[in-house]
């Protein structure tokens, strides 16, 4: 019979973003216990709210199936002498695993035959195993930073305060800290900070939510969603979509409840950037906009308690913000009384790396690299990409970014209209950070394009060349977001490049900073473009299609990115298994292929004919496709040749006796093979 498991952790508020990962990881834990413990269970659910972290396991069964294990052993030739009495290491085997030597069992695997122990082990009831599995998995969430509190030896996010740990209702008996696991939860710790009994989730949500809390954070964002929504329509207005901050401010909060507040008109006049940003980042508050999408001078703010009078609580959020706008007021005021251009020198005192110089040095390198994409692929925006790339990092040393961070580059082109400087090159300042995140958007022009890619391409050349290479989690000039950058920059911009042509010439700008060999630097740049394209492409096409192609070349991702996608077209085709078996035979045999011609005086069989023939017809349609990027037509003028390469298969021997007559059957296939290689290697498809 089954049963339900139910965890709750309670503690002190826990940083927001430490949440959604918790209760992941939480989920991957119990997974990873419960199937090692060989237990069964139906689904596994989790929860979170700033105060709780909920674990629920339905179906859980009560008592693990017996079983019998086997644990292997060294080999036989290892664990027996030539008279086949048992060795040491036999010995030690035997008694590391509880039996007794003459026990042992021979079991034939693909290496040949090893000893194992074999023993049969009667399954434990569940409610016995979760006291030593509760504790493991409390200790084993692995959060960015914790905490000890009084003088005891736990970690955890915040102090923990409180467990309920129940498996079929009955309590779960355990201990973490101080803390002993017992059925006895609580409410709200403002609005019902009192306990109360828990016997499984049902009633636990029913109770929490008579006790205002919500632990169900997809519950809180659709209350949010609603909540804003209706205060923004009794204010006139909409809310500015944010999903992001929606997700933030949802586990803030325990029980939502929304309000509205007002600033100065007079605050309007602050780029709408810096006024959502303030908003936003600082404050978690939700923005107003009219039906035109112009900024209203509103806000919506999410509280974590239902007020008594809702005028205190919305004076007091305007006065904290009414002091963000003045400071952000006063700087946008106080900057524009100097131009951005006559920033730019107060670049070179400021430090961008100690290994490899100032932000003005940095600005030069990559102003140089915008040129040589402008000259490639846009020659007429040339001095517009260099003015832009020279006066894209001013806004660094202005006021408002100093305050304000969030808002380089869109400051900057605010600062440049201001200044008279071009639209375009204002336009590209701000674009110049784009994309800013996984899948965010990207510079709409070529001028921003090229800045972009400038900077970031000289970013990521400039830390290989001193060592600051990213390494596990570590990140910290964030190279692998700006890699995905350039990579999706070029993709959507159809520019084709050579990345090798690219980094080198970065490379160049950076040779007197450089303190690694140039060639190592080359090299490991690519291949930490190689793998971010790898993933990138994986996530949209089939993984063994991207490796095929990559397998061969992937300097031009544009083209490469085109070949993935034929080739994955290509997979879909109802006779793609057989084709494939058959090519991949071909690319098997022939391996790195012979560079004999092919003499039709050789062939011994009709069948070698019947090929020759069909290759000689179809490889110059099939080169013509290649250059001019049609690979879809490609791919399916090589699949022709599948009838002729079975034919072939049927009725030749390869490996003729008469060494001329193999080479020339070798030959043959080398030149089907080099057809496949034009495109991908196709003995990574997998059929």
């Amino acid at each position: 019979m089954a049963k339900d498991l139910f965890l709750e952790i309670g503690c002190e508020e826990i940083p927001a973003g430490f949440i959604p990962k918790a209760m992941a990881d939480m989920e991957t834990i119990i997974r990873r216990e419960l199937e090692s413990a060989r237990l069964e269970f139906s689904e596994v659910v989790t929860m979170g709210t700033p105060r709780r972290l909920v674990l629920a396991v339905n179906g859980l069964a009560e008592r693990q199936p017996d079983a019998e294990l086997t644990a292997m052993g060294p080999a036989k030739n290892v664990a027996y002498d030539a008279d086949g009495n048992p060795t040491k290491a036999a010995q030690g085997f035997a008694r590391g695993q509880g039996v007794d030597v003459n026990d042992l069992k021979l079991v034939m695997t693909e290496k040949g035959e090893y000893i194992a122990a074999v023993k049969s082990e009667i399954g434990r009831e569940t409610a016995e195993l979760l006291t030593e599995m509760l504790p493991r998995l409390v200790n084993a969430i692995p959060f960015k930073k914790s905490m000890r509190w009084g003088d005891l030896e736990a970690r955890f996010a915040r102090p923990v305060h409180w467990i309920v740990a129940l498996f079929g209702g009955s309590v779960v008996p355990f201990g973490f800290g101080n803390i002993v696991s017992g059925s006895q939860s609580r409410g709200h710790r403002f609005m019902a900070n009192s306990t109360f009994p828990v016997r499984d989730l049902a009633h636990y949500l029913e109770e929490c939510e008579r006790h205002f809390v919500i632990p169900d954070p997809a519950k809180r964002q659709e209350i949010i969603r609603a909540e804003i929504a209706r205060v923004a329509k009794l204010a006139g207005g909409n809310v500015l979509q944010d999903e992001a901050l929606l997700e933030q401010v949802s586990f803030l909060v325990e029980y939502p409840s929304a309000v509205h507040g007002t600033f100065s008109p007079d605050f309007l006049a602050v780029p709408r950037e810096v006024l959502i940003t303030s908003m936003r980042e600082h404050q978690r508050y939700f923005s107003l906009v009219d039906n035109a999408g112009k900024l209203m001078p509103g806000f919506i703010t999410i509280n974590n308690t239902l007020t008594e009078d809702p005028n205190v609580v919305v004076k007091g959020n305007e006065r904290v913000l009414r002091a963000r706008l003045s400071d952000a007021r006063f700087f946008f005021v106080e900057d524009q009384k100097q131009t951005l251009e006559s920033r730019v020198e107060l670049l070179k005192s400021v430090v961008y790396q100690a290994k490899l110089g100032t932000s003005y040095e940095k600005m030069e390198r990559f102003r140089t690299l915008s040129g040589f994409l402008a000259a490639k692929f846009n020659p007429a925006v040339t001095e517009k990409a260099a003015r832009a790339a020279t006066l894209c990092k001013a806004d660094l040393v202005t006021g408002m970014v100093g305050e304000f961070p969030e808002v380089q580059g869109i400051m900057g082109r605010e600062y440049a209209l201001h200044d008279g400087e071009d639209r375009e090159v204002a336009a590209a300042i701000a674009e110049h950070y784009l994309p800013t995140q996984a899948g965010g958007e990207l510079p709409a022009s070529d001028i921003g394009a090229f800045v972009s890619l400038a900077d970031k391409m000289d970013t990521i050349c400039g830390c290989f060349s001193v060592g600051l290479i990213p390494t596990g989690s570590a990140d910290p000039y964030a190279l692998r977001r700006s890699a995905l950058g350039i990579i999706n920059i070029i993709l959507d911009k159809g520019y084709r490049l050579s990345l090798a042509e690219f980094v080198g010439a970065a490379l160049d700008l950076l040779a007197g900073k450089m303190t690694r060999k140039r060639e190592e630097v080359e090299r490991d740049v690519l291949e930490f473009f190689k793998v971010r394209f790898v993933n990138l492409m994986a996530d949209r096409c089939a993984s063994d299609a991207v490796d095929a192609v990559v397998a061969v070349a992937c300097d031009d991702l544009v083209d490469a990115a085109a070949k993935i996608a034929a080739l994955a077209e290509f997979r879909n085709r109802e006779d793609f298994v057989p084709l494939a078996v058959a090519f991949k035979r071909v690319v098997n045999i022939v391996k790195e292929g012979v560079a004999t011609p092919v003499a039709e005086a050789l062939f011994q069989d009709p069948a070698e004919g019947a090929l020759y023939g069909a290759l000689t017809a179809v490889s110059g349609k099939v080169s013509g496709a290649v250059a001019s990027g049609a690979y879809t037509q490609a791919l399916a003028e090589i699949a022709t040749l599948k009838e002729s390469v079975d034919l072939f298969f049927d009725k030749v021997m390869v490996m003729a006796e008469d060494e001329k007559v193999r080479q020339n059957r070798l030959a043959l296939l080398t030149g089907i093979a080099r057809l496949f290689a034009q495109l991908a290697d196709f003995s990574r498809l997998s059929p």
